[in-house]
C-alpha cells in the first residue's frame, strides 16, 4: 500500500510546525490503517501529539506509514484488541526494537502503550513496554512529554526513574512481582526504589468537552465517518462491564460547549455522523440533541447511534434514525430473566424490551439487536429458558422487526465486582441451547467464540509470566489450542490455564493488577460483589 491512503485524510485540526529540536516521535495503530484510523482514542491522541511544535510525529500501522524518523526516541502504541500483541512484536521486530523491554538500550526508543487494554490489566503485556500510560490521555499525554523533555538527554534508568513519580505512568521493570511458587498464587508486588509509588493511580480527566474526530477519511472502516463522543463511561454499573467500572465517573459532554460545535465541525466535511458512548441515550440533553440534528439543513445526514438503553427507545428516536438512514438499534439486555439482572444489576424489565421493539417496528426501523450473555455467574438452566420466552414475546410483540440476539459468553474484568469469578464450563453448551430454541422461531443468533472468550479471560486476568507464553503462541497461531500447548511447554513455571480461566478467585489473594488503582477501592468492589451474590441461589454452581 502506498502513502496514498493519508492523501484521502480531511483533517479537522491543524497540525504544528515542528522545531529543529523537535523530538521524533512514532505513534502505531497494531493493525492496519483502516481499523486504526477508524479509532476515535488513536485520532485523538495522534492530533494532540501533532499539534505540539516540540515532537516530531510520524504514524505507523501493520500495512502502511509515514516517513519514519531514522532514529527514533519514543515509540507509542495505541492497544484497543488484546490479540494485536501479535502485531505489537512484529512492528517492534520491523524497527529493529528487542520485544522484552530489558533487552532495550540507550539505542532504542522508549516504547510506550496506552489504550483500553493496558489501563483494564497491562500485566500480560508489562515486559514487553517500557512504560504504559493508565487511563484517559487528556492529561497523562502532555505531562508524559513534559517530563521526557526534561530528562531527555539523561541515561534510560534516569528518565524511567523521573517518568514513574508521574500520577498514571506505570513503569513496569521500577517493580518486583514475587509468588508464593513458580505455578503459585502472588506473593508480593512492590517497588524497587523508595521514590517510585507503591500505587500508581489510573488517571481521569474530570471536563465536559469530550473526544470528536480529528480526521474524516474514506478509507476508515467506517466510511467518511464523523464521530462525536457524548458521554464517558455508563451509570449502569452492571457487575461485570469494564466500560462502566473502569472509566468512572459517568461524564457527559456540554450540549452547547462540545457537541453542538463539534458536529458543526464535522458534518462541514462529511454527512455521516456516529454518536459513541457505553450509553448515549443516558445524556441529560439527549433529546435536544436528537432536535438539533433533525433540523431541515441536516436532512441529508446519516446517524449512527452506539449501544442504547433499552427503556430510551422511544418512537422519536426511532423516527429520528429511520429518517437518518439507520435501519437498526442495538440494545444490551444480557439475559430474560429476571433474578439474573438483579445478580449483575441491570435496572431492567422485560416489558421494557418489548416495548423498545414496539416503538423502534413503530418509528420505521426494519431491526433490532439484543446482546445477551450465557455463563453469567449464579445462572442456571431455567434462566436462559426465560430468555428464550421472552425473545419469543419480543418477536410476537413487533411481528416483521429483524430480530438479532448476539451473545457472549462472561469474561471476568479486571477492576470489577465480578474479577473474582471464572469462566463457567457450562457456557459452551449454553450456547448452543439458545441457538437450537431461538433459530425455530425466526430469531437470529449470533454467539461469540467461546474458544475466543477463553483466550480473552487468560488476557484478562494473566499475571506477568503470560508473557512466556505470549511469546510462544505468537509462532503457533492464535487458536486456543496454539495457547494450550505453550502452556504444556510452560508446565511448572506457570499456573495452569484452568487457574487463569476458570477458577473462583477468592477476595483474600493478590491480583495482579493490585498495584494499579481504578476507579473504585477493593473494599467497594467486595461489596458489591456481596449484594450480587446474595440474589444466587443456594444451587447456583458459581
Amino acid at each position: 500500500m502506498t502513502s496514498s491512503v493519508f492523501d484521502s485524510e480531511r483533517l479537522l485540526f491543524t497540525p504544528a510546525n515542528p522545531n529543529n529540536d523537535a523530538i521524533p516521535l512514532i505513534f502505531a495503530f497494531p493493525n492496519e490503517y483502516t481499523v486504526g484510523i477508524t479509532s476515535l482514542g488513536y485520532q485523538v491522541v495522534w492530533a494532540t501529539l501533532a499539534m505540539r511544535d516540540d515532537l516530531q510525529v510520524s504514524r505507523l500501522f501493520t500495512d502502511t506509514q509515514e516517513q519514519l524518523p531514522r532514529q527514533p526516541e519514543i515509540l507509542g502504541f495505541s492497544m484497543s484488541w488484546e490479540l494485536d500483541y501479535v502485531n505489537i512484536f512484529n512492528l517492534l521486530e520491523s524497527l529493529g526494537i528487542p520485544l522484552r523491554a530489558s533487552l532495550r538500550n540507550k539505542q532504542h526508543p522508549l516504547v510506550f502503550g496506552g489504550g483500553p487494554v493496558l489501563t483494564a490489566n497491562p500485566e500480560p503485556f508489562a515486559d514487553f513496554f517500557d512504560l504504559i500510560l493508565l487511563g484517559d490521555g487528556e492529561n497523562l499525554l502532555g505531562d508524559f512529554i513534559d517530563i521526557y523533555k526534561e530528562v531527555r538527554n539523561a541515561d534510560r534508568e534516569t528518565q524511567l526513574k523521573r517518568l514513574a513519580q508521574v500520577p498514571g505512568i506505570y513503569v513496569p521493570s521500577l517493580y518486583a512481582v514475587e509468588y508464593k511458587s513458580k505455578d503459585g498464587e502472588i506473593k508480593s508486588i512492590n517497588p524497587l526504589l523508595p521514590e517510585i509509588p507503591a500505587i500508581i493511580q489510573k488517571q481521569t480527566y474530570r471536563g465536559n468537552t469530550l473526544s470528536a474526530s480529528t480526521v474524516v477519511t474514506e478509507k476508515a472502516a467506517w466510511e467518511n465517518i464523523f464521530m462525536v463522543e457524548v458521554v464517558r463511561s455508563c451509570p449502569e454499573m452492571c457487575r461485570f462491564c469494564l466500560a462502566s467500572y473502569l472509566t468512572l465517573p459517568f461524564r457527559t459532554a456540554s450540549l452547547e460547549n462540545s457537541l453542538i460545535p463539534a458536529i458543526e465541525r464535522g458534518l462541514k466535511v462529511t454527512n455521516r455522523l456516529g454518536l459513541l458512548g457505553a450509553s448515549v441515550t443516558q445524556h441529560p440533553e439527549f433529546t435536544e440533541l436528537l432536535d438539533y440534528i433533525s433540523q431541515p439543513k441536516y436532512d441529508d445526514v446519516r446517524l449512527s447511534v452506539a449501544s442504547v438503553r433499552t427503556n430510551t427507545v422511544t418512537v422519536q428516536l426511532a423516527e429520528t434514525l429511520a429518517k437518518r438512514d439507520t435501519r437498526s438499534l442495538t440494545i444490551a439486555i444480557e439475559s430474560g430473566s429476571d433474578k439474573l439482572r438483579q445478580i449483575i444489576n441491570k435496572k431492567l424489565y422485560n416489558d421494557e424490551i418489548i416495548q423498545a421493539a414496539i416503538n423502534a417496528k413503530l418509528g420505521g426501523l426494519s431491526s433490532l439487536k439484543l446482546y445477551g450473555m450465557a455463563g453469567i455467574p449464579g445462572e442456571e438452566a431455567e434462566d436462559l429458558e426465560e430468555t428464550v420466552a421472552m425473545m419469543k414475546a419480543v418477536k410476537k410483540a413487533a411481528p416483521g422487526l429483524r430480530l438479532t440476539l448476539g451473545c457472549s459468553t462472561f469474561v471476568p474484568k479486571s477492576h470489577t465486582p465480578f474479577q473474582w469469578f471464572g469462566v463457567n464450563k457450562q457456557a459452551e453448551k449454553r450456547l448452543q441451547f439458545l441457538q437450537k430454541n431461538l433459530k425455530p422461531h425466526g430469531i437470529e443468533f449470533r454467539p461469540e467464540s467461546y474458544n475466543w472468550s477463553i483466550i480473552q479471560a487468560l488476557l484478562s486476568r494473566g499475571d506477568r509470566r503470560i508473557s512466556h507464553l505470549l511469546e510462544l503462541t505468537r509462532d503457533l497461531g492464535d487458536s486456543l489450542g496454539s495457547y494450550k500447548r505453550a502452556f504444556k511447554q510452560l508446565k511448572g513455571q506457570m499456573p495452569d490455564l484452568d487457574y487463569y480461566v476458570h477458577s473462583n478467585w477468592s477476595t483474600e489473594q493478590l491480583l495482579p493488577w493490585n498495584h494499579l488503582q481504578g476507579p473504585l477501592p477493593q473494599s467497594t468492589l467486595i461489596k458489591h460483589l456481596n449484594e450480587a451474590t446474595s440474589h444466587f441461589r443456594s444451587s447456583s454452581q458459581q
